[in-house]
């Protein structure tokens, strides 16, 4: 029977059977990024208290407890605290901003140049073969950290996925933060 019989069905009914084209799990051009982790903070608004933004934070202590990787003028880079790969880095300005359009002139260049440095770095140290860039603005579009400005940069690698997050509800992490915070900085540092 051809796909077109198919469609036609018993006693000429069009809808019997659709393509499987058409199904959900057939698979299509997209890289997806699954992140269920965040799924708390879509279904319950939990953004922290300005008073407690991490981003505030993390540059008021030591380097290594908030696990930052280089200090500029006015943004610095982080890794991020629940990585979608090893190396995820986070840029962000030291001003308390929400949204790009929020950034001044300075900012702005200089969260461009961080995420071109994070890329050089990333290629030196593991050999990242591309990356995902961007920043969720505001709290429906999904950032986790809404009241902060922050730039994603992922490092990505050939059949970099697994089925570990989907069968064991665990993400495969092949070093520990601290390892790679300590190989971040000190590549970084070569950089200047």
């Amino acid at each position: 029977m051809s796909e077109d019989n198919a469609l036609e069905g018993e006693g000429g009914n069009t809808n019997a059977f659709e393509p499987s084209a058409n199904f959900a799990a057939v698979p299509d051009d997209f890289q997806r990024l699954w992140t269920p982790h965040r799924l708390v903070y879509i279904q319950h608004g939990q953004q922290p208290h300005d008073d407690d933004c991490p981003f505030c934070l993390a540059p008021k202590g030591a380097d290594a407890e908030g696990l930052i990787v280089y200090r500029g003028v006015t943004s610095y880079a982080l890794l991020n605290l629940y990585p979608y790969n090893s190396g995820h880095l986070l840029i962000c300005p030291y001003r308390h901003i929400s949204t790009y359009d929020e950034a001044n002139a300075a900012e702005v260049a200089e969260i461009g140049l961080l995420t071109q440095q994070a890329m050089v770095v990333l290629k030196k140290i593991s050999r990242a073969h591309g990356f995902n860039i961007g920043m969720n603005q505001g709290e429906v579009a999904g950032a986790g950290i809404a009241a902060h400005l922050h730039q994603h940069i992922v490092p990505r690698w050939l059949h970099d996925s697994n089925f570990f997050p989907i069968i064991a509800k665990t993400k495969a992490l092949p070093r520990l933060l601290g390892e790679v915070r300590s190989d971040i900085a000190k590549a970084w540092a070569e950089l200047d």
